[in-house]
């Protein structure tokens, strides 16, 4: 199924609940609700999932979902794309976040208690698949569910040195959030403002200090070497070759004695993802010898562990 709308707004994940409308979410382009474990009987041209309906009507994706605000953690990335997006019914990185915002959001009828329940349960699993992946060899891309992005949280926590941590492209921020939670001075960076108001928001409800900006991870707002430690996590592969390539030496600009770049390890680019690149282990390599080579960095190292790695040291 596709569309061809015209202009639609940006998504508002703190976007308040349809006036007499509980557990429906929509915003030009899409229709969220929540219709509970008793689904009706099946409308024509509808597709039928274990989790949702889906149908096309005018405009807007209708979608229809059977999950409780208890079962909405992460891992609806990974529903939506195992049940809509892998098996074609839907493209689109832009359409993913939209009915994703949706499904969290029609399942409360204030916004921001919605996110925080989903905040709340996706960190919970996060440490109990840190604990199981402890007795679990390295591998996977580590991009997608909780539990394939887990270890990378738990890899770049023991890779952080110093106490100020900065995280560029930290999206929902699950991982500078367990950082601040564990002591470090962490400031969450975000190009997208939903995305970091969102998270400032969440942050205060979960008592935890975090400092967020927002701006393009290759046009940071900060001095030289303003951060220890400077995490680039799962983000390059949503950039093309030259932004990328900026926001490596922005990154090493930031740091006063680590860089940690983690990359999903891909033989193609998965777009329900937003990825527009693949990234490789040469990628890093290039990165990692050219810093060395002009002086940006004393020394760099590759490595693979749910995903690859470049960890460069200034």
């Amino acid at each position: 199924m596709s569309l061809a709308p015209g202009p639609v707004p940006p998504i508002d994940p703190l976007a308040p609940a349809l006036p007499g409308e509980r557990g429906v979410y929509r915003d030009g382009l899409v229709e969220v609700r929540a219709v509970g474990p008793q689904r009706p009987r099946r409308a024509l041209r509808t597709v039928r999932t274990t989790h949702f309906d889906l149908a096309v009507r005018g405009d807007l994706v209708h979608l229809e979902h059977v999950l409780a605000p208890a079962e909405v953690d992460d891992d609806l990335a990974g529903l939506l794309a195992a049940e809509l997006f892998g098996p074609g019914w839907l493209r689109g990185a832009d359409l993913f976040e939209r009915l994703f915002t949706g499904i969290v959001l029609s399942g409360e009828a204030d916004p921001l208690t919605a996110w925080e329940g989903f905040y709340r349960a996706t960190m919970a699993r996060v440490e109990e698949e840190v604990a199981r992946d402890s007795a679990v060899a390295a591998g996977g891309s580590g991009h997608g569910t909780i539990e394939e992005y887990a270890p990378v949280y738990e890899r770049a926590t023991s890779l952080v040195v110093g106490h100020d941590v900065l995280e560029l492209g930290s999206c929902f921020g699950f991982l500078s959030l367990r950082l601040a939670r564990a002591g470090w001075r962490v400031t969450a960076s975000d190009v997208s403002s939903g995305t970091v108001a969102l998270l400032d928001r969440v942050a205060t409800r979960l008592a935890v200090p975090l400092t967020t900006v927002v701006a393009d991870a290759a046009h940071y707002p900060g001095p030289d070497r303003g951060a220890d430690t400077v995490l680039a996590l799962h983000l390059l592969e949503h950039l093309e070759p030259d932004h990328g390539d900026r926001v490596v030496a922005e990154a090493l600009r930031l740091a006063r004695h680590r860089v940690v770049v983690a990359v999903p390890l891909e033989d193609e680019a998965d777009e329900t993802w937003g990825h527009v690149r693949t990234v490789g282990v040469a990628d890093l390599v290039t990165w990692g010898e050219a810093a060395v080579r002009d002086g940006r960095a004393r020394a760099y190292a590759v490595d693979e562990h749910h995903g690859g790695w470049l960890v460069l040291d200034r």
